[in-house]
């Protein structure tokens, strides 16, 4: 890890019920972060299209990093409704011809070719798929991020198509939305909206991949100031050999305020009329086979300087803005692709006969499926609930959110897949079914915008470093009990509390909910509650050096993941119930069953995070892997090795 500066230092409407002395509960209509990782980056998402009614509230502090306090913005357990009835509609509208198109598409014959027609890419030009964000004035569907998330779950069907599609404007074209100028979104956008230009994102290099800092792509500005001078190469590029238009970054020399030269980041929009871009052969990859992936190389390429995005030097914090603003449509991709293939595996279950009755009456099967349906139902309340974050409020500070629905969703949806294929047998395995595509398919969301590693460690440092100053305070008046008595008695009533894994309950989280989920809430406050906990153990313990400390930073990311997925599943569960939507009883059980199951890890994780690297094992991974570096591969000699 780099280097990082710890300081210790929706609406409500409709009243549905109140309890005595408790709140009403009501309804509403997120690359390398070890770089700079102390300078918080924030999506700007706010540049989508909204209903003229929509007025957005001011953004509240970031509802994880709060958590990471033991604070709880209770707002956050009333499921948003961003869409009122007349943009559900259209929304409808718009969703029902492309989810019959993409029943159609032949993705065995993508998956098998490589390449998705030339039909279909029209097709999907036609129904504006290529400008979901972008505002309508510049020609695109100016969706908000729910619509989109919407659509993203009927594009994911076909991980090929869901990630040509995601590669243009998710990332591709993302950088001129969120920091582009008048001049550089009217020029570029119209194109860009209805596909006569394809986008594409360049930012990963041979020796560059998580360490986004460390490009090697450098970019000299001409004598005359008028042009960059663009040399470099950047690999697995999705969209890189046909893509007409290109943010790329870029290595530049900036002046500092006294005169001294050094290297920053700068990001460019860079056209392949522009000359000297070429494209590598496509790469033969395990999944989205039918996604076009390759080397893209810039040999002084000439760039006009009003090509530059944003300003010299922001190249940095645009990437980071780029890749945060779109992760949270993972959540909603996935459970589309989980919600098909769990309909596809049940029709198989009731049908198929083992031992004289079907395998729909074999526990081990229920079990599966009921632990895939609590994931999806997670990752899509998840996707959904930051998805309402992002449209309700203005510049909404959500990037760890969006991280955590990434970070979750990709590895349920991995879990899912695999036990689909599981409970298919010999079926899934074969390739005259679309099983196994599915499974190579999935496999990359846990590597792409952002490796699941990385982003553990980002969810985790952000807290961490939100927490740091209120817990500066707290060590300070530690320090000094003659003056802070009470409060002193109060940390030591409540630390013992915690040592004997029974935190008192002070939120109040059931009153926000429907009374059936008032176990399950208590629950939640227990698992902030020991976030809390686990925070103060570790800052104590390791202090600056936590950063070094990723098996405890992966934990306490754990444990913040786990937490989110419990509000969103119980906040959507009690909106459902309580608005009396079809299953919704089926919903609350959905819920009880997911938090039980979250409550579970977070003890697990908290308690390895108390008992140190020496009692959680944490160490002995650490000499295992030493071992295996030192004897570069696995080093225990062969069982019928014998010493004579």
């Amino acid at each position: 890890m780099g280097s990082m500066k710890l300081v210790f230092m929706p609406v409500a409407t409709n009243l549905v019920f109140r309890r005595t002395s408790r709140p009403y509960l009501s309804l509403l209509v997120v690359q390398n972060y070890s770089h700079n990782v102390s300078q918080e980056v924030v999506p700007d998402v706010s540049k989508t299209a909204e209903p003229p009614s929509v007025k957005k509230k001011q953004q509240k502090s970031a509802f994880v990093k709060n958590l990471f306090l033991g604070e709880f913005d209770h707002d956050v357990l009333t499921y948003p409704e961003v869409l009122d009835k007349e943009r559900l509609q259209t929304l409808s509208e718009l969703v029902a011809p492309i989810e019959r198109f993409f029943s159609e598409v032949d993705s065995k014959k993508i998956d098998e070719t490589g390449h998705i027609p030339q039909q279909t890419i029209d097709q999907l030009k036609d129904f504006g798929l290529f400008g979901q964000q972008i505002p309508e004035e510049y020609g695109g569907l100016g969706l908000n991020a729910t619509e989109y998330a919407r659509l993203c779950e009927v594009t994911a069907v076909d991980g090929s198509i869901a990630v040509t599609l995601a590669a243009h404007q998710a990332i591709g074209l993302k950088g001129i939305l969120i920091a582009g100028n008048e001049e550089q979104k009217r020029h570029y956008l119209p194109r860009l909206a209805t596909g006569e230009w394809i986008a594409a994102f360049c930012l990963t290099e041979a020796g560059s991949g998580s360490d986004a800092a460390s490009i090697q792509t450098r970019a000299k500005l001409s004598d005359d100031k008028k042009t960059w001078i663009l040399n470099g190469s950047k690999i697995w590029i999705s969209n890189g050999g046909y893509a007409n238009l290109f943010t790329v970054f870029a290595k530049t020399e900036r002046v500092d305020h006294v005169g001294r030269e050094h290297d920053v980041v700068t990001a460019f929009i860079v056209e392949r009329d522009f000359g000297g871009v070429t494209s590598g052969k496509p790469e033969d990859k395990l999944g989205i086979r039918g996604s076009n992936t390759c080397e893209v190389n810039f040999e002084n390429t000439p760039v006009p300087a009003e090509n530059v995005l944003g300003e010299v030097g922001d190249g940095f914090k645009i990437a980071m803005n780029i890749l945060n603003s779109g992760r949270f449509s993972m959540g909603s991709s996935s459970a589309g692709v989980l919600k098909q293939l769990i309909g596809w595996t049940a029709e198989h279950a009731i049908n198929r006969q083992q031992f004289g009755k079907p395998l729909t009456e074999f526990e081990l099967i229920q079990e599966k499926f009921a632990k895939i349906t609590c994931l999806t139902y997670a990752m899509e309340s998840m996707a959904y609930l930051t998805a309402g974050m992002i449209d309700t409020y203005e510049n909404p500070d959500c990037a760890v959110e969006a991280a955590i629905v990434k970070v979750f969703s990709s590895e349920g949806c991995w879990y899912g897949v695999n036990e689909c294929l599981q409970i298919l047998g010999g079926i899934g395995y074969m390739k005259d079914y679309p099983y196994e595509r599915i499974l190579r398919d999935a496999r990359i969301t846990m590597i792409f915008e952002g490796t699941n590693e990385i982003l553990r460690i980002f969810i985790a440092l952000m807290g961490i470093q939100h927490a740091g100053i209120e817990l500066q305070e707290i060590i300070q008046k530690l320090r000094n009990p003659l003056m802070n008595p009470n409060f002193v008695i109060y940390k030591a009533w409540q630390r013992r509390r915690h040592a004997n894994d029974s935190p008192k309950l002070i939120l109040g989280l059931d009153g926000y909910l429907h009374p059936s989920l008032q176990g399950s809430a208590k629950l939640l406050e227990y698992c902030v509650l020991r976030l809390q906990y686990g925070v103060e153990i570790a800052l104590a313990r390791h202090g600056q050096s936590i950063i070094d400390q990723q098996m405890t930073l992966k934990r306490l990311a754990d444990v913040a993941i786990d937490i989110y997925a419990m509000t969103a599943v119980l906040g959507r569960a009690s909106r459902s119930y309580c608005i009396g939507l079809q299953h919704s009883a089926e919903e609350i059980n959905l819920a009880i069953t997911f938090c039980n199951d979250a409550h579970i890890r977070v003890k697990r994780n908290i308690l390895d995070v108390e008992d140190g690297p020496f009692i959680n094992n944490d160490d002995n991974y650490k000499e295992v892997a030493k071992q295996v570096f030192k004897s570069r591969g696995y080093f225990a000699k062969h069982p019928l090795t014998r010493n004579y």
